[in-house]
């Protein structure tokens, strides 16, 4: 059975067909959101994480049905006006990028983590827990770490300016 789901997708008002059984990461990969990534299929490994109102989730578990009248983004809405998130420019500049696979979710999660913890600068080891339902193959996570690190100073930075730290 088919249904109409509503929703907003990268802050842009949509009205999709899905199966009612279709998982929402395959109704965004069928509507061309090809940046959230199938890799486990049964929400063990994070690749295809998405923000629904916010919130980190497996979209390979989330069906679509589910999204109407939600907010999703995914990572092709990160970037604004051709620049890189904050996030996603952190990322480059720590060399947090292996092969690319679980990059989009983890950018995902590492988003909704930041944007949770704005304006404390968090332990590595929260850091760490945050980011525990995504896994990588390539990396040790090392630059990873350090990316989120470096957005939570430079927010930290925008807060006080340089002359009040």
């Amino acid at each position: 059975m088919v249904r109409e789901i509503k929703c907003d997708i990268n802050d842009k008002e949509v009205t999709l067909l899905a199966d009612l059984r279709l998982s929402l990461a395959e109704m965004l990969r069928q509507n061309g959101y090809f940046g959230v990534k199938i890799g486990c299929g049964v929400g063990e490994c994070g690749a295809c994480t998405v923000l629904v109102d916010g919130l980190p989730v497996d979209s390979c578990l989330y069906l679509a049905i589910w999204a109407q009248g939600k907010n999703i983004r995914t990572v092709e809405g990160e970037a604004r006006e051709g620049r890189l998130s904050p996030v996603q420019q952190a990322y480059v500049e720590e060399g947090a990028v292996q092969c690319g696979f679980c990059t989009p979710g983890f950018i995902m999660t590492s988003t909704a983590f930041v944007e949770k913890h704005q304006g404390r600068a968090c332990t590595r080891e929260e850091i760490r827990q945050g980011h525990s339902g995504n896994l990588c193959r390539c990396t040790g996570y090392e630059n990873i770490i350090r990316a989120v690190e470096r957005c939570q100073k430079e927010d930290l930075d925008k807060e006080t300016g340089p002359d009040q730290e």
